[in-house]
């Protein structure tokens, strides 16, 4: 395998950040590389330039597209991921929405989860939800999960996870909410898989973002280190107008909203700060 060029990968990570807002730094280029590749042979193509000119001139649906970023994204994650925030979520912010509501007679519940990779966030924040609130039958509740890429979306659609994802959940939630399905791997349950929608969508695109509105939390947790300044801005707005008021936005632990907008109010829930639309 041939790493590419400094130009090649310039152009080709130029066109990516066109169509999705990430932006790759030179340091991925061997990363890049390895998968660009393996598209290539795939396709009986022989050079990245010949490959650059495909994904421009010959793929109008994007779906040669669609298969590179399914390639380039990167997925780890697992359930309960960041346990201390999701405490402040649970303990202190959701308590905050539901008082709120119940005083208004306003029964929705609606979150976003963006990027959701293979599902742990989406079924994580489902099982808080039923385990926390009083007479959850009660309540109307959806979560929108949401990736760029394909693939994920339909791993998480099967809710299978291997005993590695579980290796956060607290016992008596793993008793509660999973089934073991004898093979090494666990089902989540029906009352959770439920509450989740799940759903193809490119951040980048801003119709396709706008549209998504009324949310009292959205979960967009590290995948702004990937964008740059304008494609991060770009969606910290697009959430601030998508959270309805006293809504709360939850970031990654080394991501911060205080240096790309103005919008959002801080607030201290337990041992965290959190941001909010007031």
């Amino acid at each position: 395998m041939s790493t590419l060029s400094m130009d090649e990968f310039e152009d080709l990570s130029s066109f990516v950040y066109r169509k999705t807002g990430i932006r790759f730094e030179s340091k991925k280029i061997y990363f890049i590389s390895k998968r660009v590749q393996k598209r290539m042979d795939f396709l009986e193509i022989g050079t990245v330039a010949e490959y650059i000119r495909y994904l421009r001139f010959s793929d109008p649906a994007g779906a040669e597209f669609q298969n590179l970023v399914d390639l380039l994204t990167i997925n780890e994650t697992y359930f309960f991921r960041d346990f201390p925030q999701l405490q402040a979520f649970g303990d202190h912010c959701l308590e905050e929405v539901v008082k709120k509501k119940e005083a208004c007679g306003d029964q929705k519940i609606r979150i976003w989860s963006a990027p959701c990779s293979t599902g742990e966030e989406p079924y994580t924040l489902g099982i808080i939800l039923h385990a926390m609130l009083d007479n959850v039958r009660h309540w109307d509740i959806e979560i929108l999960a949401s990736d760029i890429d394909r693939n994920v979306l339909n791993t998480a659609r099967t809710g299978q996870y291997a005993r590695r994802s579980l290796r956060d959940v607290p016992p008596e939630y793993l008793k509660a909410y999973f089934t073991h399905s004898g093979n090494g791997t666990y089902h989540i349950s029906e009352r959770i898989n439920k509450l989740i929608r799940f759903e193809h969508l490119n951040l980048s695109s801003k119709e396709a973002v706008r549209a998504r509105t009324g949310f009292d939390f959205i979960f967009c947790r590290n995948l702004l280190i990937y964008f740059d300044d304008v494609s991060r801005k770009q969606l910290v707005d697009h959430f601030y107008m998508a959270l309805n008021p006293g809504g709360f936005l939850f970031l990654g632990s080394s991501e911060s909203v205080s240096r790309i907008s103005s919008a959002y109010r801080m607030k201290r829930a337990g041992a965290h700060l959190v941001y909010y639309k007031q």
